[in-house]
């Protein structure tokens, strides 16, 4: 018996049907449903939910493959069984909004929706191999039991103080597990506790049963996975309750992202696992159950996939499933929007596997199965095709005659690289001074928008510094708003890294983060992780906020010390000024004597300046203080004279 374990909610769920592995559901990053067929390596059918933006998918599970209990049908089911279990029906898809879709592949259409049981996003999902019951686990901390029959809840209850983030149910229907970062089993008769384990120190997101054995007989095993944990953890269900430590852990290069296992029914038969990891690589394991193991165990085999090229680029696995043959395996490599499904055989013997595909000859012959709405314009040999962009990138259209052909040359031979692109690229002169038309501007977004989307594929920093190095607001508006939506998350991230560095180069990536957010907002509010793509952005902003202020108290009170240390400074510069006159002149009005005293004067003044510039003279022989007694007395001999003066003008 095969087990197909939960998804997590930061993972895109890929699930293959049980038993015949027929199809394989997956929801990829634009939020639709679509199954493919294992067989024919077509699209089978394709579900867009009402609301696939707001609402995501989360989390996938198929149903058991069987029909509804039905009273007048029960005898009837039996002769139909086989028939029934070659096809797998119904599957449930959990949402972020709390809901879970109910998908019927047998009629291409959405079965029922379960609404009104959480009041956050979905997790996990799990159906009852028996009854039509079915158990989601939510970020509200509850588990809620579906009944299909009649779309409602049936029962509810809390599970555990953080998120429930993973749910299996065991084979025979009687035990529910159940985990947050504590791993709980749970009586479904009760629904009450039946055992605790210690768990993860992270959130758990895989959990499976490996053996099918009672619990009572300490043969119950389960094992679990979590996020950012390279090891797989096993846990034994004991009698004496000594239990809360695992006893066997199997050990992984990056964390589970798909488990698939095959059941141990006794002692004597050993569990077949088989898990894909975050970095795209399949672990295989095999081993007996029989009571603790305190080495790690390491996978009897590890398989990666790679390019043909000369250079070989690793090639995601997205799922994985073990067949009924020991060394077949049906595996789903590729992107989550067009995946390539396969069966291959698998020597064990080998510890490492590399196997070697061309992905696109395979994408190739899948889209040519399938019925293409794009019409392909036939161009004639004369005609000319204009093309926004780049000198070089033409356009894939294939004319019928010979023309075709030459023109194919004469672009080969015009091919520019991109180093000749930069250089002739000149970010530091305007176009307007050249006198340059007005559709080089045009160009020259186009230019930025190819030239940045090929520098965050290839990671180039020249390319980028090169774009990044603009100031002209509508160039970089320009350039955003040409961008592909798969390039905006890129750019954000380049961005933040960036903004993390010189304060120089932060003041040019603000205005680039502006344009995204401008431009993009619709785009990023869809996506269902972007509180954790922007976590980083949103931590340094915070933080520089609050640092803001700080700084703002500070350079004001520098800049109140400043300008009273400025002040200082000036008035220390400037002089004492010596208020003590240096001449003093008194003039006396008389009409009578008018000649007599013009006469008088000027030898009275020049005895009075020779007598003030011997009192400068010794003024400044003496020393520093001043003696204010000496000078009123000076004053007062000059003021004598000058009376004794008046008088014998007077007198005459």
């Amino acid at each position: 018996m095969a087990a197909d374990g939960g998804s997590s909610p930061l993972q895109l769920p890929c699930v293959f049907s049980p038993k015949s592995r027929q199809y394989l559901a997956l929801c990829a990053q634009d939020g639709r449903l679509r199954v493919w067929n294992t067989d024919s390596k077509t699209l089978h059918q394709e579900y867009v939910p009402s609301a696939h933006l707001s609402a995501t998918c989360v989390c996938i599970a198929w149903g058991p493959c069987r029909t509804v209990k039905e009273g007048p049908q029960r005898k009837k089911r039996k002769s139909e069984a086989v028939q029934v279990e070659e096809k797998a029906d119904l599957l449930a898809m959990g949402t972020a909004a709390g809901t879970v879709l109910i998908y019927s592949t047998a009629k291409g259409a959405l079965h029922c929706t379960l609404d009104g049981g959480h009041s956050a996003g979905v997790n996990c999902v799990q159906w009852h191999p028996e009854d039509s019951l079915l158990y989601s686990g939510s970020d509200d901390t509850n588990i809620v039991e579906w009944d299909l029959q009649t779309g409602k809840t049936r029962s509810k209850w809390k599970a555990d103080r953080a998120s429930v983030t993973s749910l299996c149910v065991s084979p025979d229907g009687k035990l529910l597990l159940s985990a947050g970062q504590i791993i709980k089993m749970w009586d479904l008769e009760t629904k009450e506790v039946y055992r605790k384990f210690t768990g993860h120190s992270t959130a758990v997101t895989t959990l499976c049963f490996a053996t099918t054995r009672p619990p009572d007989s300490n043969g119950l095993y389960f094992l679990s996975g979590a996020a950012h944990d390279r090891l797989l953890s096993v846990w034994q269900v004991r009698e004496d309750r000594k239990d809360k430590n695992s006893v066997v852990s199997f050990t992984l290069t990056d964390e589970p992202q798909h488990v698939d296992l095959v059941t141990s029914n006794s002692k004597e038969e050993a569990v077949r696992l088989a898990v894909v990891c975050k970095d795209g690589q399949l672990h295989l394991f095999e081993h007996f159950l029989n009571g603790p193991c305190k080495k790690p165990m390491s996978p009897s085999c590890t398989v990666q996939m790679s390019d043909t090229k000369d250079s070989p680029v690793p090639i995601p696995l997205l799922a994985a499933a073990l067949r009924a043959d020991t060394r077949t395996v049906q595996l789903a490599y590729g992107n989550h929007l067009q995946p390539v499904m396969e069966k291959v055989e698998i020597n064990t013997a080998e510890r490492h596997v590399c196997l070697t595909r061309d992905v696109q000859t395979s994408l190739s012959l899948s889209i040519e199965t399938a019925v293409s709405k794009v019409k392909t314009p036939i161009v004639n040999a004369k005609s000319k095709v204009l093309v926004p962009g780049l000198p070089g990138h033409q356009a894939p259209i294939k004319g019928i005659s010979q023309g075709s052909e030459k023109r194919k040359k004469d672009t080969d031979t015009k091919e520019v690289s991109i180093a000749e692109r930069l250089g002739e690229i000149d970010l530091s002169s305007v176009s307007a001074e050249k006198g340059a038309p007005k559709g080089t501007a045009s160009l020259q977004t186009d230019n930025f928008a190819v030239l940045l989307v090929q520098g965050l594929e290839s990671r180039d920093a020249n390319i980028l510094n090169k774009v990044f190095q603009t100031r002209k607001d509508m160039v970089i508006k320009k350039t955003v708003a040409r961008l592909p939506l798969p390039a905006v998350l890129p750019l954000v991230q380049e961005l933040t890294n960036r903004l993390q560095g010189h304060p120089f180069t932060a003041v040019l990536m603000v205005r680039w983060l502006k344009a995204v957010l401008m431009h993009h907002t619709s785009y990023l509010a869809s996506l269902p992780d972007l509180v954790t793509q922007l976590g980083v952005l949103y931590h340094m902003i915070e933080s520089r906020v609050k640092i803001f202020h700080k700084l703002t108290k500070l350079h004001g009170k520098l800049y109140l010390l400043m300008t009273q240390v400025a002040t200082n400074d000036s008035t220390n510069t400037v002089t004492d000024v010596d208020h003590t006159a240096k001449l003093v002149y008194e003039e006396e009005s008389s009409d009578e004597d008018e000649a007599s005293g013009d006469e008088g004067l000027p030898d009275n003044d020049s005895d009075n300046w020779e007598e003030e510039a011997m009192e400068d003279d010794k003024e400044e022989q003496a020393d520093e203080e001043d003696d204010d007694p000496d000078s009123k007395t000076d004053s007062k001999a000059n003021g004598e004279e000058d009376m004794e003066h008046g008088n014998e003008s007077e007198e005459e």
